[in-house]
């Protein structure tokens, strides 16, 4: 997560205490709004853990697909 905390650092000019409160603002909205399962894959990403990001990338997106009922 400190990465994307020091994104955040440098894109907004914020202390990195305010980005860090940004960043789990955010982080706990999406995990609240994503489908079952995923919370686990949305805190291994930003954390830059687990698998690869391109299958954590893949499972969110299937999750989302199936918010919108679309399937493949």
């Amino acid at each position: 997560m400190n990465a994307l905390v020091n994104l955040v650092v440098e894109r907004t000019g914020l202390g990195e205490d305010k980005a860090q409160m940004a960043v789990d603002a955010i982080v706990d909205f999406l995990k609240q709004r994503a489908p079952a399962g995923l919370a686990g894959q949305i805190d291994a990403l930003v954390a830059g853990e687990g698998s690869s990001a391109s299958g954590i990338a893949a499972s969110i997106r299937s999750g989302i697909d199936g918010l919108f009922g679309r399937k493949e």
